[in-house]
C-alpha cells in the first residue's frame, strides 16, 4: 500500500528520527533548531518510551542497525569508553551503527555500546575525509565509505538469520543512503543519472537482500515492512553536484513538490511511505489519509493491542492508522492537523486543504539560512499542491485562525487527544 499523503515532521534527518521512535514532536525537546551533532547525548530519554521499548514490552526482539544520529551518553560522548545510555538502554537488544552520518567525524562503527576494534582511549591523527570534514581520530579501524551500505546490509541480514521465524522481531534498519555523500560500490554506473541515482540503486539493492532474507525465512507474507525517509530529496538544479547532474539528466526527486530537504515547503517534508504485509494488506492499493512518522508510535501500539491513554505522558503527537494500512473503516480520531518544523525552527501547520507557513526562524538561532522563508504565508495544496500562490492576503480569517491553532498544540505539549 502506498500512502499518497504521508509527511515527516522535520525536514531534516535527526528530529524526524527522534519523532519517528517516540511519537513526538523533536521541538517539544531542547533541540529547536538543526540536528544533533556527533558527540551530542543521547537525545531520547531513558525513561521514555520509544518503538523500541514498546516492541520489546510484548515479546518483540528488537535491532536498532544503520544510521543512528540520536547520541550515546549523558554528556558529550566519549568514544574511548561506554556508550551509555543508548540504544540498548531504550528498547533495542542489538544495534550496530554510523554514529550520526554517513562520513561523519567519527569515521568508526558502533555495535551495542562500544566502538567497533576499539584499540586504545589515545586519540590519532585520523586527517580529513575526502569531502573535508576532519575525523575525531578516534584509535579503531575507520570506516571506508562506499562499503558502508554492504556493511551495513550484511549486518541486518545476520541479525535476521539469528531471529526465530515463528517469533516476533522489529528491525529498525535505517541505511546510509542515500545521504551524501553518494559513494555507490555495486550499483556504479547502472541509473544513468550519475551518482545520485546510482546510490539510489545500492538503496534498492540493500531492501532487496533484506527482503530476499524474509523470503528465505519463510515469514515474509506475516511481517509489516515499511519502507519510508526521514526527509524530502535534495534538489539542486545548477552546478556539478551529483543532484544536479542527475536533476539535468531527467531525475526529480520530489517530483513537481516546491522546496526541499531543509525548507519548510512540502518538498522537505513529504516521503515516500510504503507498506507491504502480504497476509493483511491489497498489494499494489493507495491510501490518501493524512499521516506523520510520529504516528508510526500508536499504529504499532494498537497492532499489538496495546493502548494508549488519552492522557499519557508519551507518544503526544502520535495518531493510529491502523484501520487505513488495513483498508477498514477507522473508528479512531484521526489526524486532522499537522505541525511541520524546518531545521532554522520556522513552524508550519496543516489542516485540511489548508498550510499556513509561520515565517519565524528559533530564537537561539545565531545564523539564518533560508531568510527568504520567513514570512508568513498561507497555501491551500488542493488547488496549489506545488505551493505557488500565497494567500496570506486574500485569506486572513483562516490565517489567522491556524496561527491561533499553532500557538495552542505548541503550547499544551501534546496533539493527540
Amino acid at each position: 500500500m502506498r500512502f499518497t499523503d504521508a509527511s515527516t515532521p522535520s525536514s531534516v534527518c535527526s528530529p524526524t528520527r527522534y519523532g519517528l521512535l517516540t511519537g513526538r514532536y523533536d521541538w517539544r525537546t531542547d533541540l529547536h533548531h538543526g540536528v544533533l551533532n556527533t558527540t551530542d547525548p543521547l537525545h531520547i530519554e531513558t525513561s521514555r518510551p520509544t518503538l523500541g521499548s514498546l516492541l520489546q514490552s510484548v515479546g518483540y526482539r528488537t535491532a536498532a542497525i544503520g544510521k543512528w544520529h540520536l547520541g550515546y551518553g549523558k554528556e558529550k560522548a566519549d568514544f574511548t569508553k561506554k556508550l551509555s545510555p543508548g540504544p540498548l538502554d531504550i528498547g533495542f537488544d542489538y544495534h550496530f551503527a554510523v554514529p550520526q552520518n554517513h562520513g561523519d567525524a567519527s569515521g568508526v562503527y558502533v555495535r551495542n555500546d562500544s566502538v567497533v576494534g576499539l584499540r586504545s582511549d589515545k586519540s590519532v591523527s585520523a586527517g580529513r575525509s575526502p569531502y573535508g570534514r576532519e575525523y575525531i581520530g578516534i584509535d579503531a579501524p575507520q570506516r571506508v565509505d562506499e562499503n558502508v551500505m554492504d556493511i551495513l546490509t550484511v549486518d541486518a541480514v545476520n541479525w535476521l538469520n539469528q531471529q526465530d521465524a515463528n517469533a516476533p522481531f522489529f528491525l529498525y534498519f535505517a541505511p546510509v543512503a542515500i545521504h551524501f555523500p553518494y559513494t555507490p560500490s555495486a550499483q556504479k554506473g547502472t541509473s544513468g543519472t550519475g551518482l545520485y541515482g546510482d546510490w539510489i540503486h545500492e538503496l534498492d539493492l540493500s531492501v532487496g537482500r533484506i527482503l530476499n532474507k524474509l523470503d528465505q525465512m519463510g515469514c515474509a507474507d506475516e511481517t509489516l515492512v515499511i519502507f519510508t525517509s526521514d526527509n524530502g530529496g535534495v534538489l539542486l538544479t545548477d552546478g556539478e553536484r551529483p543532484e544536479a547532474v542527475a536533476y539535468r539528466a531527467g531525475l526529480r526527486c520530489n517530483g513537481t513538490l516546491r522546496g526541499r530537504k531543509h525548507s519548510i515547503y512540502e518538498g522537505g517534508f513529504r516521503v515516500p511511505f510504503i507498506a507491504r504485509w502480504p497476509d493483511h494488506i491489497q498489494a499494489g492499493s493507495t491510501h490518501d489519509t493524512t499521516i506523520n512518522l510520529v504516528d508510526l508510535f500508536a499504529t504499532l501500539a494498537s497492532l499489538t493491542g496495546q493502548s494508549i491513554p488519552a492522557n499519557a505522558s508519551f507518544a503526544e503527537d502520535s495518531f493510529n492508522f491502523l484501520p487505513a494500512l488495513l483498508g477498514k473503516p477507522s473508528s479512531n480520531k484521526t489526524r486532522s492537523t499537522m505541525i511541520l518544523h524546518s531545521p532554522n525552527g520556522n513552524f508550519a501547520i496543516r489542516q485540511g486543504p489548508w498550510k499556513y507557513i509561520e515565517g519565524k526562524p528559533s530564537p537561539t538561532l545565531k545564523r539564518t539560512p533560508r531568510k527568504d522563508e520567513l514570512n508568513p504565508q498561507l497555501y491551500n495544496l488542493t488547488e496549489d499542491p506545488g505551493e505557488q500562490k500565497n494567500l496570506i492576503n486574500d485569506r486572513r480569517t483562516i490565517a489567522a485562525q491556524l496561527a491561533e491553532l499553532l500557538n495552542q498544540q505548541r503550547h499544551q505539549g501534546h496533539t493527540r487527544q
